[in-house]
């Protein structure tokens, strides 16, 4: 009969070395550092984790970043308390390579209005007009004075998204088609307009406004370019990760307080009307009962994203440009790159099923 130690430590070694042909490892050293860790402002330094040493299955990171070229990626970052855990590029694409954030640049601009008027340049509840001058749109001054910044955050303008350019700011482009506040569109042409409504109050430029409040504080790159009437951000990757470790933080930076007002943050990253519940301040919202997409005005029953966790929230760009934050996780995700399947404004199936590999590296 074989003693009972040896039978257990035999039993033991068939679990460790299965588990480690898994590519799991069963006693994962657990990180010795909680609390978050932010990357120093000017040097490319960044500390990083493995997925082991997490208590992340190396295996299924491996086919998540199979599948993530095969979906045209060009750049995925996973941070976990602010450490990189997953960083990988694809193709020629690199570190250093420049990107299009598309409409995932909407929550810059979220955050930067917020600074704004945390400085007293602006207030979000008075009418645009104050700031862009009478006849910005080509509505009755009745109608156009009912139309205030929070609308213009919020997607409930009321202007009309049925045009032929949905793009275009021009007066003659934005025309009634609800009071404002009674009516949600995803429409480019009003958020587009809060660029004019900073750089008016702020008497700067949009670039030099949100390189001193939001850029330089947290060490990011790129810079917003003209596309037509668009205005869109570019950087790298991390730049992108580190926004979302400021998002991830509260709006803190390290020791750096870059966003004081607590109320309005929790604004921006919650219900923000009654009519798509799953819409903040220009950030997409997990895990309620209900969402609406662009383009359309079906309210869809559930979440957003089921596959991810409830308390996630997201920058959602044209061709699958993706930042996610979880803070219940301490996760930001970045994803970069083409269309990873039919091109479409925001979300897309891509979501759903990124998450549900996500799952399966994490183990949520």
């Amino acid at each position: 009969m074989r003693p009972a130690f040896y039978t257990l430590l035999l039993s033991s070694l068939c679990f460790i070395f299965s588990c480690q042909k898994n590519g799991v490892d069963p006693n994962p050293v657990p990180p010795t550092d909680t609390a978050l860790y932010f990357p120093p402002l000017a040097a490319p330094a960044w500390e990083s984790r493995t997925a082991v040493s997490v208590g992340w299955s190396e295996s299924q990171l491996n086919s998540l970043y199979t599948y993530l070229e095969t979906k045209n990626t060009k750049a995925f970052i996973i941070l976990q308390n602010g450490k990189i855990i997953a960083e990988r590029y694809f193709g020629t694409f690199t570190g250093d390579s420049l990107w299009y954030w598309a409409s995932a640049g909407k929550t810059l601009t979220a955050f930067l209005t917020g600074l704004a008027q945390e400085q007293g340049l602006l207030s979000i509840n008075n009418k645009t007009s104050q700031y862009l001058g009478n006849g910005w749109t080509s509505l009755p001054a009745a109608k156009e004075d009912l139309i205030t910044i929070r609308h213009q955050l919020t997607m409930t303008t009321g202007l009309d998204d049925d045009v032929p350019d949905n793009d275009c700011t021009l007066p003659s482009c934005l025309i009634y088609k609800a009071d404002a506040g009674t009516r949600w569109a995803y429409h480019n042409a009003p958020y587009t307009q809060l660029y004019r409504v900073i750089e008016n109050a702020s008497a700067q430029s949009y670039n030099s406004y949100f390189n001193t409040k939001v850029r330089s504080r947290i060490g990011m790159n790129g810079l917003w370019l003209n596309s037509g009437y668009l205005n869109i951000y570019y950087s790298n990757a991390r730049s992108m990760a580190r926004f979302g470790l400021l998002m991830m933080n509260r709006g803190k930076w390290d020791q750096d307080q870059v966003m004081n007002d607590m109320n309005y943050f929790n604004s921006m990253i919650n219900t923000s009307q009654s009519i798509n519940l799953s819409y903040g301040y220009l950030w997409w919202l997990n895990g309620k009962t209900s969402h609406m997409l662009p383009q359309t005005q079906v309210v869809f029953p559930g979440n957003l994203v089921p596959n991810a966790p409830a308390d996630m929230f997201a920058a959602l760009g044209k061709n699958d440009q993706k930042l996610y934050v979880v803070p219940s996780q301490k996760l930001v995700v970045v994803r970069m790159g083409e269309s990873a399947g039919i091109p479409l404004l925001a979300l897309s199936n891509f979501d759903n099923e990124l998450w549900g590999k996500l799952k399966l590296v994490i183990g949520y």
